[in-house]
Protein backbone atom coordinates (compact mmCIF):
# COMPACT_ATOMS: atom_id res chain seq x y z
CA UNK A 1 0.00 0.00 0.00
CA UNK A 2 1.53 3.24 -0.89
CA UNK A 3 1.83 6.04 1.70
CA UNK A 4 1.85 8.83 -0.18
CA UNK A 5 -1.75 11.04 -0.16
CA UNK A 6 -3.55 12.76 -3.11
CA UNK A 7 -2.71 16.48 -3.19
CA UNK A 8 -4.73 18.79 -0.94
CA UNK A 9 -7.63 20.53 -2.85
CA UNK A 10 -7.25 24.27 -2.87
CA UNK A 11 -10.15 25.98 -1.50
CA UNK A 12 -12.02 28.05 -3.84
CA UNK A 13 -12.58 31.68 -2.36
CA UNK A 14 -15.71 33.73 -2.29
CA UNK A 15 -14.48 36.45 -4.66
CA UNK A 16 -12.33 33.68 -6.43
CA UNK A 17 -15.70 32.10 -7.59
CA UNK A 18 -17.46 35.43 -8.26
CA UNK A 19 -14.32 36.03 -10.41
CA UNK A 20 -14.86 32.82 -12.39
CA UNK A 21 -19.22 33.55 -12.15
CA UNK A 22 -18.71 37.36 -13.98
CA UNK A 23 -16.03 35.53 -16.77
CA UNK A 24 -18.71 33.12 -17.54
CA UNK A 25 -21.31 35.74 -17.73
CA UNK A 26 -19.47 37.81 -20.11
CA UNK A 27 -19.04 34.65 -22.35
CA UNK A 28 -22.32 33.62 -22.57
CA UNK A 29 -23.77 36.86 -23.36
CA UNK A 30 -21.42 37.17 -26.18
CA UNK A 31 -19.24 40.40 -24.87
CA UNK A 32 -16.39 41.56 -26.50
CA UNK A 33 -13.70 44.64 -26.04
CA UNK A 34 -15.04 47.23 -25.00
CA UNK A 35 -18.23 46.14 -24.26
CA UNK A 36 -19.63 47.44 -20.68
CA UNK A 37 -20.74 45.60 -17.75
CA UNK A 38 -24.00 46.38 -15.77
CA UNK A 39 -23.47 48.44 -12.89
CA UNK A 40 -22.03 46.80 -9.80
CA UNK A 41 -25.24 47.35 -7.65
CA UNK A 42 -27.09 45.09 -10.29
CA UNK A 43 -24.77 42.77 -11.34
CA UNK A 44 -23.76 42.57 -7.33
CA UNK A 45 -27.94 41.13 -7.18
CA UNK A 46 -27.70 39.06 -10.61
CA UNK A 47 -25.04 36.92 -8.71
CA UNK A 48 -26.46 37.45 -5.59
CA UNK A 49 -23.54 38.56 -3.81
CA UNK A 50 -22.84 41.79 -1.75
CA UNK A 51 -20.96 44.94 -3.23
CA UNK A 52 -18.00 44.07 -1.59
CA UNK A 53 -17.17 40.78 -2.25
CA UNK A 54 -17.97 42.04 -6.35
CA UNK A 55 -15.64 44.80 -5.98
CA UNK A 56 -12.67 42.57 -5.05
CA UNK A 57 -13.69 39.95 -7.76
CA UNK A 58 -13.36 42.89 -10.73
CA UNK A 59 -10.17 43.80 -8.97
CA UNK A 60 -8.99 40.24 -9.77
CA UNK A 61 -10.12 40.43 -12.92
CA UNK A 62 -8.48 43.64 -13.58
CA UNK A 63 -5.38 42.39 -12.66
CA UNK A 64 -5.37 39.28 -15.24
CA UNK A 65 -6.70 41.61 -17.49
CA UNK A 66 -10.23 40.53 -18.28
CA UNK A 67 -11.59 44.32 -17.40
CA UNK A 68 -11.03 47.59 -16.73
CA UNK A 69 -12.69 49.98 -14.48
CA UNK A 70 -12.73 53.73 -15.63
CA UNK A 71 -13.73 56.08 -14.32
CA UNK A 72 -17.22 57.79 -14.93
CA UNK A 73 -17.71 54.90 -17.49
CA UNK A 74 -17.90 52.23 -15.63
CA UNK A 75 -16.64 48.56 -15.77
CA UNK A 76 -15.48 47.59 -19.45
CA UNK A 77 -14.74 44.30 -21.10
CA UNK A 78 -10.82 44.02 -22.44
CA UNK A 79 -10.39 40.70 -24.02
CA UNK A 80 -13.26 37.66 -24.18
CA UNK A 81 -12.20 34.42 -22.45
CA UNK A 82 -13.09 31.22 -23.06
CA UNK A 83 -13.15 29.38 -20.01
CA UNK A 84 -13.87 30.84 -16.25
CA UNK A 85 -11.96 27.95 -14.42
CA UNK A 86 -8.90 29.65 -16.18
CA UNK A 87 -9.83 33.14 -14.73
CA UNK A 88 -9.92 31.21 -11.01
CA UNK A 89 -6.21 29.95 -11.93
CA UNK A 90 -4.92 33.24 -13.19
CA UNK A 91 -6.10 34.69 -10.07
CA UNK A 92 -4.88 32.33 -7.71
CA UNK A 93 -1.49 32.04 -9.52
CA UNK A 94 -1.58 35.99 -9.08
CA UNK A 95 -2.21 35.93 -5.28
CA UNK A 96 0.89 32.86 -5.13
CA UNK A 97 3.43 35.47 -6.00
CA UNK A 98 2.28 38.92 -4.29
CA UNK A 99 4.17 38.15 -1.46
CA UNK A 100 7.32 38.10 -3.02
CA UNK A 101 6.45 41.15 -5.58
CA UNK A 102 6.05 42.89 -1.82
CA UNK A 103 9.00 41.68 -0.70
CA UNK A 104 11.16 42.92 -3.53
CA UNK A 105 9.69 46.54 -3.89
CA UNK A 106 9.96 47.47 -0.76
CA UNK A 107 13.65 46.62 -0.45
CA UNK A 108 14.25 48.31 -3.47
CA UNK A 109 11.73 51.39 -2.63
CA UNK A 110 12.88 52.23 0.46
CA UNK A 111 16.19 52.44 -0.56
CA UNK A 112 15.16 54.71 -3.47
CA UNK A 113 13.44 57.00 -0.91
CA UNK A 114 16.52 57.19 1.15
CA UNK A 115 18.78 58.23 -1.69
CA UNK A 116 16.11 60.69 -3.25
CA UNK A 117 15.97 62.82 0.70
CA UNK A 118 19.97 63.08 -0.27
CA UNK A 119 20.36 63.42 -3.56
CA UNK A 120 16.70 65.44 -4.83
CA UNK A 121 17.06 68.47 -6.95
CA UNK A 122 13.70 71.20 -7.30
CA UNK A 123 13.08 69.51 -10.36
CA UNK A 124 12.61 66.46 -8.55
CA UNK A 125 10.78 67.91 -5.86
CA UNK A 126 8.66 69.78 -8.31
CA UNK A 127 7.77 66.72 -10.13
CA UNK A 128 6.90 65.22 -7.02
CA UNK A 129 4.47 67.45 -6.30
CA UNK A 130 3.34 67.55 -9.38
CA UNK A 131 2.33 63.82 -9.29
CA UNK A 132 0.92 64.90 -5.82
CA UNK A 133 -2.00 67.29 -7.22
CA UNK A 134 -2.55 64.99 -10.12
CA UNK A 135 -3.22 62.14 -7.70
CA UNK A 136 -5.08 64.06 -5.08
CA UNK A 137 -7.42 65.61 -8.13
CA UNK A 138 -8.30 62.17 -9.50
CA UNK A 139 -9.21 61.34 -5.74
CA UNK A 140 -11.22 64.20 -5.37
CA UNK A 141 -13.45 63.69 -8.36
CA UNK A 142 -14.05 60.20 -7.38
CA UNK A 143 -11.26 57.88 -9.01
CA UNK A 144 -8.73 55.81 -7.47
CA UNK A 145 -5.82 57.37 -8.69
CA UNK A 146 -3.95 54.95 -10.13
CA UNK A 147 -1.76 57.15 -12.96
CA UNK A 148 -1.05 59.47 -10.08
CA UNK A 149 -0.06 56.92 -8.05
CA UNK A 150 2.51 55.40 -10.47
CA UNK A 151 4.23 58.99 -11.29
CA UNK A 152 5.11 59.65 -7.93
CA UNK A 153 6.49 56.48 -7.52
CA UNK A 154 8.41 57.49 -10.91
CA UNK A 155 9.33 60.77 -9.32
CA UNK A 156 10.75 59.54 -6.48
CA UNK A 157 12.49 57.01 -8.54
CA UNK A 158 14.47 59.45 -10.56
CA UNK A 159 14.80 61.26 -7.71
CA UNK A 160 16.99 58.70 -6.67
CA UNK A 161 19.06 59.45 -9.22
CA UNK A 162 20.37 55.64 -9.67
CA UNK A 163 20.25 54.54 -12.86
CA UNK A 164 20.46 50.81 -11.60
CA UNK A 165 17.66 51.27 -9.11
CA UNK A 166 15.58 52.72 -11.88
CA UNK A 167 16.08 49.50 -14.39
CA UNK A 168 15.34 47.10 -11.59
CA UNK A 169 12.12 49.08 -10.91
CA UNK A 170 11.23 49.04 -14.23
CA UNK A 171 12.00 45.65 -14.72
CA UNK A 172 9.15 44.68 -12.01
CA UNK A 173 7.21 47.26 -13.16
CA UNK A 174 4.49 45.52 -14.60
CA UNK A 175 4.12 43.63 -11.34
CA UNK A 176 3.67 46.78 -9.41
CA UNK A 177 1.03 47.58 -11.16
CA UNK A 178 -0.90 44.93 -10.81
CA UNK A 179 -0.64 45.19 -7.04
CA UNK A 180 -1.29 48.67 -7.22
CA UNK A 181 -4.74 48.06 -8.71
CA UNK A 182 -5.39 45.83 -6.12
CA UNK A 183 -4.38 48.38 -3.31
CA UNK A 184 -6.55 51.47 -5.26
CA UNK A 185 -9.33 48.81 -5.38
CA UNK A 186 -9.58 48.79 -1.28
CA UNK A 187 -12.07 50.41 -0.19
CA UNK A 188 -10.59 54.02 1.65
CA UNK A 189 -7.52 53.47 0.00
CA UNK A 190 -6.95 56.05 -1.90
CA UNK A 191 -6.99 58.45 0.87
CA UNK A 192 -4.50 56.22 2.54
CA UNK A 193 -2.17 55.90 -0.23
CA UNK A 194 -2.06 59.96 -0.75
CA UNK A 195 -1.62 60.64 3.24
CA UNK A 196 1.41 58.11 2.64
CA UNK A 197 3.21 59.48 -0.24
CA UNK A 198 2.89 63.25 1.25
CA UNK A 199 4.98 62.01 4.16
CA UNK A 200 7.38 60.25 1.75
CA UNK A 201 7.48 63.65 -0.19
CA UNK A 202 7.70 65.86 3.30
CA UNK A 203 11.01 63.62 4.28
CA UNK A 204 12.61 63.89 1.05
CA UNK A 205 11.72 67.59 0.92
CA UNK A 206 13.74 67.77 4.26
CA UNK A 207 16.98 66.22 2.71
CA UNK A 208 16.13 63.44 5.66
CA UNK A 209 17.31 59.54 3.59
CA UNK A 210 16.34 57.84 7.32
CA UNK A 211 12.96 59.14 7.58
CA UNK A 212 12.97 59.37 3.48
CA UNK A 213 12.91 55.21 4.06
CA UNK A 214 10.72 54.66 7.30
CA UNK A 215 7.74 56.19 5.46
CA UNK A 216 8.12 54.32 2.33
CA UNK A 217 8.60 51.09 4.13
CA UNK A 218 5.28 51.87 6.44
CA UNK A 219 3.80 53.16 2.89
CA UNK A 220 4.52 49.71 1.20
CA UNK A 221 3.30 47.68 4.38
CA UNK A 222 -0.13 49.28 4.23
CA UNK A 223 -0.75 49.05 0.77
CA UNK A 224 0.58 46.01 0.53
CA UNK A 225 -2.72 44.88 2.35
CA UNK A 226 -5.20 43.13 -0.27
CA UNK A 227 -8.22 41.26 -0.18
CA UNK A 228 -5.90 38.79 -2.15
CA UNK A 229 -3.82 37.75 0.69
CA UNK A 230 -6.45 37.66 3.54
CA UNK A 231 -7.96 34.76 4.65
CA UNK A 232 -11.47 34.12 3.71
CA UNK A 233 -14.56 31.74 4.05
Amino acid sequence: MSDSFPPRLLRTRLYEQVAGQISAWIDDNGLRAGDKLPPERELAQRLGVSRATLSQALVALEVVGVVEVRHGDGTVVTERQQQSTRIVEAIRSHADRLPEIIETRDALETKIAALAAARRTDDDLARIDDALASMAADIEAGGRGVEGDERFHGAVTAASHSLLLARLMDEIGDLIKETRIESLGQPGRPQDSLAGHRAIAEAIRAGDPEAASEAMHAHVAMVSDVALLREQP
